[in-house]
């Protein structure tokens, strides 16, 4: 588990970059939650309920992409994205709002994607090392997985594989990432998710 001081560092890194990327990027953000209102025929941007640090429940904001639903089903997504939403999930734009998350302190820009309540709040023993930390907008399990929506459809029975294979794997990956935290490592994920 982290310590004080890495805990420190990391919100001051994840402070000082949202910040600066904010700065950058809050026209070109509002523009997307204009167009996806267009796109969708309902407002741009929406919350998700997800599972944050210490198990406590948060609004996760993301960019519209799908037309009527709920965003939480892997079948409403074959059909009901919109061909921008497509182009959004695809380029993951959709989740440019998720810095306001990291400014707001309930979200990391590295760190375990956070998931709906179901997974990580239900989570055991050491597993639980999951929730000692702000989940992230990328990370080493989200880099893997970077196809994850492609790959479930794919399957016969995508909730069960993500289950009984992804979510397994997921956590092994993430519990390696906080063991073995730096700041250098932080800086790559960005790095490799953004190029």
């Amino acid at each position: 588990m982290l310590s004080k001081r890495q805990h420190f560092i990391k919100r001051t890194f994840d402070l000082v970059i949202s910040l600066v990327l904010l700065l950058l990027l809050l026209f070109p953000i509002l523009l997307l939650i204009i167009l996806a209102t267009f796109s969708t025929q309902q407002f741009g941007l929406f919350f998700q309920k997800r599972i944050g640090e210490k198990g406590v429940p948060f609004s996760c904001y993301k960019i519209r992409t799908l037309k009527g639903t709920s965003h939480q089903n892997i079948n409403e997504i074959v059909g009901n994205e919109t061909i921008f939403g497509k182009w959004l999930r695809k380029s993951k734009l959709d989740e440019l709002p998720q810095l306001f998350n990291v400014l707001f302190g309930t979200m990391s820009l590295v760190g375990p994607r956070p998931d709906v309540p179901g997974y990580a709040d239900l989570l055991e023993g050491e597993d639980r090392m999951l929730l000692t930390i702000k989940p992230g907008i990328t990370g080493p399990a989200t880099i893997k997985y970077k196809n994850e929506d492609k790959l479930l459809l794919q399957q016969e029975d995508p909730n069960t594989y993500n289950d009984v294979v992804l979510w397994p794997d997921k956590v092994r990956i993430n519990k390696e990432y906080i063991k073995n935290w730096s700041l250098i490592k932080d800086v790559a994920y960005l790095w490799v998710s953004l190029f």
